[in-house]
C-alpha cells in the first residue's frame, strides 16, 4: 500500500509532520516502513512499504522503541528507493 504523491520514479514527497514508524526484523535485512501524515491525525497509515531506512537528511526528531525507531519530520521531505527495499528520506 503506498498512496504518497510520486514525484519520479522511486520518489515520494512526505509531508512536513510525518511520522515514519520503522520495524526492524532481527532475523532478516527487510523491515517494515509505515508512513503516517502525522502523528496526532487519527487516520490510517499512507503508505507501509518493505524494506530498510538507511539514511535521513532532512530536519526530524527520532524515538526508539522496543522494534525499532520513529522517525518523526519536521520538514517536508522526499522518500528515494536507491536500491530495492533500501530508502532514504532527503
Amino acid at each position: 500500500m503506498n498512496h504518497l504523491p510520486p514525484l519520479g520514479d522511486g520518489e515520494w514527497r512526505l509531508p512536513n509532520h510525518a511520522h515514519i514508524v520503522v520495524y526492524d526484523r532481527e532475523d532478516s535485512d527487510r523491515g517494515l516502513l509505515t508512513i503516517y501524515d502525522c502523528g496526532a491525525a487519527q487516520k490510517p497509515p499512507r503508505a507501509q512499504l518493505l524494506g530498510t531506512l538507511e539514511n535521513v537528511d532532512a530536519e526530524a526528531e527520532f524515538e526508539s522503541t522496543p522494534t525499532g525507531r520513529i522517525v518523526k519530520l519536521r520538514e517536508e521531505a522526499t522518500l528515494t528507493e536507491g536500491e530495492p527495499d533500501r530508502f532514504r528520506i532527503q
